[in-house]
Formats: C-alpha cells, structure tokens, sequence
C-alpha cells in the first residue's frame, strides 16, 4: 500500500532541491532521487524505478531527456499505487506545433495526462536562474552574453516561484487535479534588457549581442554540444520569435494566491550573493 511519501525527481536540479526542501519543512516525508542521490534514479535505467517508487503516493517528475521513456514510468507508478503526479512541462507546450523543440516534454505530458492518476502539469516560462545557475552564466562571467535573441520580451519567472507553485500542488490534494497552469514572471523583458539590469546590479560591465540562429549554434558546437541538442536549443529561440510564448498568465497569482517576484528581486538575490563576480584563485 502507498503511504504519504512524495517522491521528487531530479532532486539535484533547480527545482527538485527546492521542492525537497519546501515539503520537508512542511514535515513531508520526501524521497529525493536522481543518479547521484542515495535513492538512485537514471531514466536511462529502468531498473532503478521501481525501487524509488515504492510506498509512494506522490511524485514530482521533471520530463526525461529523450520522449521514450515517460509512459513507461508512468504505468509502473499506477502499478505501484502512485496517486498523483506533478509534471514539470514548459510555457504553451501545445502550441510548438511541428517544432523539435520539447519534444521529451510532450511525450511526459502525453504519459501523464494520459494516466488514470490525479495529474497536475506545471509549464514554466523560461527561468530566471538560467542567468546564474545555468546556460547563460558562463558568458556573464566573461562580460558578454551571445543568443538569437532580439526584441521580442520572454517574462521570465524565478524558480522560487515554481518550487512554491509546485509544493502547493504536491500539498493540497485534489484541489489541482486536471489543471495545466501556465506560469510566468509578471512581465516580459527582453535579453538584452535582462543583461542591463544584472549588469546594473552587479556593478560590472556586460554587453548583450543578438547573433544569428546559425552562429549560435556553431558556438554550442564548439563548446562541445552535440549538433542535435544546439538544433534543439535553437528551437527554443525560433518558438520565442513566433510570440508564442512571450505573454504573461495569471496562473501563478491564481494558485498562490499572490503576484510573481519580480526579475529585478531575483536579480538583487543573486547579486547580494556574488552570482556574477570574477573570483580570484589561491
């Protein structure tokens, strides 16, 4: 039999570490997993399912990396007593159309909503946190951040965001049964404007280059990215171009019952704790 376990996936990853801690501070008993916890969890091995879904009753999941594996999984947590399933989509991931864009995240929504389980999907807009945890934090260190990426605005929303939005829905069962929600920051900006305002707040020099969908992914290549995963990347860019993606929701304030953080907050965080600062060795 099941009992009141959350099992959080990719428990190492922006969200998963922050959703383990918001449950466990509500007293919840969490199962962190992920190739490197001490439950292991590898989508690439079906073996180690099982041993993280037993006594479950609900998990959050983060989309494989490739469509595959998603329905898989999703029948052996309804085989093993998994009540409900949170999902961790991205913005309007039906309207990418014949995109390659997320395509893993399609097939996981597919799975999951498609399931006899009480599902929630959660599709963010691109992260905040990109900017200093992740993709782009690199280029900011060395004074200059390169995409394919002009004056259309994305309304980027900070991971704290999502890791409350999430716990919320991990925390209150069958209020969110069914339900997508479109979550956002609570206004678009553009690239180039980001970098102003993290430049601002760092007291560094940055520069933002809009270059060529091509270029970019040349330099993803050279940084050693498969030509397969720059392509996708890329995507992402031509799905931001299309306006698709560019409008706020009021999703987020509706499920907590408050406005999103602002970028310029997230920005003044990560600033306070050295995000973009050179540090010196020795």
């Amino acid at each position: 039999m099941s009992n009141d376990t959350t099992l959080v996936l990719g428990a190492t990853g922006k969200t998963g570490r922050r959703i383990a801690a918001r449950l466990r501070l509500r007293g919840a008993q969490v199962r962190t997993a992920s190739r490197s916890s001490s439950t292991r969890f590898d989508w690439s091995d079906p073996g180690s399912w099982d041993v993280a879904l037993k006594d479950v009753d609900a998990v959050y999941m983060v989309a494989p990396p490739v469509p595959g594996p998603a329905h898989e999984f999703v029948a052996r947590a309804e085989a093993a007593g998994v009540r409900r399933l949170v999902l961790l989509s991205g913005r309007g991931a039906d309207t990418w159309g014949d995109s390659t864009f997320g395509l893993e995240m399609r097939a996981a929504e597919d799975a999951v909503r498609g399931s006899a389980l009480e599902w929630t999907v959660l599709r963010p807009s691109n992260f905040a946190q990109n900017f200093d945890e992740d993709l782009f934090h690199a280029p900011l260190l060395a004074g200059e951040l390169a995409l394919p990426a002009g004056p259309v605005p994305e309304p980027f929303i900070d991971v704290e965001d999502v890791a409350d939005a999430a716990t919320a829905v991990l925390t209150e069962p069958g209020r969110h049964a069914g339900r997508i929600y479109e979550l956002t920051g609570p206004r678009g900006i553009t690239f180039g404007e980001a970098v102003e305002l993290i430049s601002r707040a760092s007291g560094r020099e940055l520069t933002y280059r809009q270059v060529s969908h091509d270029e970019y992914a040349a330099a993803l290549v050279g940084q050693g990215w498969g030509e397969d995963d720059a392509h996708h990347l890329v995507e992402m860019f031509v799905l931001m171009e299309r306006e698709l993606i560019s409008a706020t929701t009021d999703d987020l304030a509706t499920l907590l019952g408050r406005a999103p953080r602002t970028f310029e907050e997230y920005v003044v965080r990560a600033a306070a704790a050295g995000a973009w600062e050179i540090r010196s060795e020795g």
